[in-house]
This record gives structure tokens, sequence and C-alpha cells, in this order.
């Protein structure tokens, strides 16, 4: 979930044109831009900032193919018996024959004991894994006698391609002799050492984040900022809130770096900014979850700018406190996201992006926050401001073990994705939100597979928006 800005020239002339290289009219793309609208118009700046009358329309689409999944069930009838006193044990081996001839192993059989007719368990690879998407790359299957003292005996082989495994995909059987190349050449007789059987090979289509996105889903993107006493006072210039005239603090600098990227996935540009820890007026009572425009009916913010300029105007009127709870804005995005569960659409992600500087002081009801919202479709993206211990935070990630909640129960996906500021100090913006946002396609993608939510078809969902220039 990464982005940048594409420069598209108006390059007309065609082959070998004269036309002096003055510098031709151009237009601006952001790549989310383009992904989450599919179809994206704009028109062309001439040079000098003045628009002209043509207008360029980007189209995107995702090569892909590799990314599926075979599940495969092989068999073998009359296999040579290469025991004394018992019959062999076999199991198969599926090497993918590579373009300089070396061979890489895909997929190991277990072992069918004692057993000329083994059947053996369907088992899943993924297409790339298997040919690396070419149907028709050579696949080596080799059949071996199982022995205890690692010395199998060989009992076959034979060629095979994912091209001819498809034979089996509508429940037919597709059958190979096993061959011992030895024996061919030594008895007259021979036919084979047995006959290998697929019967059954099954696609299983694994959709990506782009399909999501692309198929209409919105990434609702909501950001919540501690304002604890922690903090400092916001008019001291050593306080983490100090708005400096000409140079943005830490909140800002990791709020602008996530939030660009997330708001092109989002179509409305609206975005939700709470504010916990602090106590607020009138009455200036401590709230864990206040909207930072002071508008409980409605504090969604114009893009990520509105959310600066609200968090920047709501600071004078605070009174920073504490404690740092962040449970309840948690369950507050948690509560938007479960309208989204029994929609069985793909058609609403949110993320929750968590600015805090502290420990947390209430990580019980946190644990269980987060494990309730694992059954959602939601991410909770925290980001450390300033020097502090974050070692809870890195708890809350998974990363070093399953979470789980007070009373046991764990998470049913990993949702969480902790970094901590510091870390990128001096690093630039982009690298930050790549950081940050490194997990989230891979957790909208497992949460919509495990409700077997398929994306909409591209067809299914048009944008006629147009973006100005």
């Amino acid at each position: 979930m990464a982005d940048g800005a594409t420069e598209v020239p108006a390059n007309r002339p065609g082959r070998g044109s004269r036309e002096p290289s003055a510098k031709k009219p151009a237009a601006s793309f952001l790549t989310g831009q383009i992904i989450s609208q599919r179809n994206v118009c704009k028109a062309l700046l001439r040079p000098g900032g003045n628009v002209g009358k043509a207008i360029i329309t980007i189209t995107a689409e995702e090569l892909t193919g590799n990314d599926d999944y075979i599940e495969l069930s092989f068999s073998a009838r009359k296999l040579d018996d290469k025991d004394f006193f018992t019959k062999s044990d076999p199991f198969l081996e599926i090497y993918r024959v590579n373009d300089d001839a070396t061979m890489q192993l895909v997929y190991r059989t277990e072992t069918v004991m004692n057993n000329l007719n083994p059947v053996w368990k369907t088992f899943k690879v993924s297409l790339n894994s298997l040919c690396s998407g070419d149907h028709e790359r050579k696949l080596q299957c080799t059949v071996w006698d199982w022995d205890s003292n690692g010395k199998h005996d060989y009992i076959g082989e034979f060629e095979a391609s994912f091209k001819e495994m498809r034979g089996a995909i509508d429940g037919r059987q597709v059958q190979w002799p096993c061959l011992n190349p030895k024996y061919t050449v030594k008895k007259k007789n021979y036919r084979n050492s047995g006959i290998v059987i697929l019967n059954q090979c099954k696609i299983i289509k694994m959709h990506s984040f782009l399909d999501y996105i692309m198929g209409g889903c919105q990434i609702q993107f909501t950001v919540a900022i501690d304002f604890t006493a922690s903090n400092g006072d916001p008019r001291n210039s050593c306080s983490l809130h100090y708005i400096h005239p000409y140079q943005p603090n830490e909140y800002l600098k990791a709020l602008v770096a996530v939030g660009e990227i997330c708001q092109d996935y989002d179509s409305d540009k609206m975005f939700p900014a709470f504010g916990f820890g602090a106590q607020i007026p009138p009455d200036y009572k401590v709230s864990h979850d206040f909207a930072v425009n002071f508008n409980e009916e409605n504090p969604e913010c114009a893009g990520i700018q509105g959310v600066v300029e609200a968090y920047q105007a709501c600071l004078p009127k605070l009174q920073l406190y504490g404690p740092t709870n962040i449970a309840p804005i948690i369950q507050k995005v948690a509560n938007s996201a479960s309208q989204e569960v029994h929609t069985k659409e793909a058609m609403q992600y949110f993320i929750l992006l968590i600015l805090t500087d502290g420990v947390i002081t209430d990580m019980a009801d946190t644990r269980e926050a987060i494990v309730q919202a694992s059954h959602l479709p939601m991410s909770v993206i925290i980001v450390g401001i300033g020097n502090a211990d974050f070692s809870d935070m890195q708890m809350l990630d998974g990363d070093d073990g399953i979470l789980r909640s007070p009373k046991g129960e764990p998470v049913l996906r990993d949702i969480v994705q902790f970094v901590p500021f510091r870390n990128f100090k001096h690093a630039s913006p982009a690298a930050l939100a790549k950081s940050v946002l490194a997990e989230v396609p891979n957790q909208v993608v497992d949460y919509y597979n495990s409700k077997g939510i398929k994306p909409k078809v591209p067809s299914q969902y048009q944008s006629s928006r147009q973006f100005g220039p």
C-alpha cells in the first residue's frame, strides 16, 4: 500500500517528428488514485501552469495469474513391490524443472505404509511454486518405497505438466504410467511399475488487495490523537504538540505521511478525527473519544489537511490530562465496522491510526477490544511518538506471539501494526508510510477470504468521478 506521483507527458508527435523539444503538456497522478478509481481523467497542464483543453485518461489493470492455489489428489495402483516380507511403502515427489534444467522440489506426499495401491492425502500448492505460472512447464514426478534407514528404493517416475493435470478439473481422472528406465532396457515384456492417478485438480482463486480495491472496496480512515499531559504543554517548544511556525511536529509528520496514502483509497476524502486523554470544553471533563473538531454529530474533516487544521485549532482549547486509554476509540471504530459484517460484500474496510506518546493505562480493556475487532473488517495502526517505553505496543502488535484477551481468547487474525516514529526521524515520509502500511493489504485480504467474500468484478464498479487539474 505504497504510493507515488507519476507524470504523464502528452508526447503527440509520431516517429521521426522533428518538432522542437519544448516541454510538453503533462499531468500528475498518484498511484492510489489510479488503482482505487480504475479510470482517472485529468486535464493536461501546459507550461506555465495553464490548463489545456486536452484530457488524459489513465486506466489501471493488475497483472496477476500466479497467486492461485492448486488442490491435487493423487493415488496409484499396482506399484512394484520392493520389500521381501511386506509390501512397498510408497510416497510421491513432484519436482519443477527450472529453465536452467535444475529441479526444485515442490511437494512430497506422506508415506502410505504396506500398500501397492496407495491413496495419498489431498494437498495444496501455489501455482507459482508448481510451475511459475507456466502451464506447460515440465514436472518430474518420482515414486519411492520408503525405508527407515533413509535409503529409499526407487519405484519409477513420469513427466507431467499442469496443462495435463487440468484434465482432472471436471472430475475426470488423469493417469500416467510409472516407469523405471532401467527396466525398459533390461526387460523385454516390461510395461510399467504401476499407474499413478490424479483423481482431482481444483483451482483455488486467491484474490489480491487490488482485486478488492478495484472492485469498489473503500478504505475508511480514522485518526485518533493522544492529548495526555505527558506530551508536554503545547505552548512549550519542548512539547510533542508544539506548533512550530515552519517545522511540523512528530504528530503532524506521522499523520500526513500515513494519511496522504490512505486518502486515495477513500472516495469521499472525509476522515473522522478523534482525541483522547484531554479535558475538553465546555465543562472540561476528561474524554477518551472526543471529536477533534468538537462536532460530535459530525467528527469528519475534509481531507488530511482538514484533520491537520482541526488538530491545530483544538490545541489551545484543550487541557491535556490523562490517563492514556485507547480502548474507547478502538471500540468506537469497531462499532462502525460491525455494521459491515452483515453486508456480505467487500464495500468498506476500516483503518484506525492511533498516534500516542505513552504507555497504555487500560491494557486489559485494549487487549479485549483488539480481540473483538479482529472479527471485523478493521485494522489498527499505532505510531509511537517520542521516546517512551513502547514495550506494551510491541505486545499488541502480536509479532512475538499471539495476542489474547484477559480471558484467554486469541485474536482471530493479526490486525495491529506498531511503529515507533523515532526509527524514522531522519527518513523520508514515504519510508514511514511504507513501514506503517506494509501489513494492511494482507489484513484486508485475510478478512474477506476468511468470510468467503469475493471482490466485485471491475465491470460492476465503475467510477464516473474526475480529478481536477
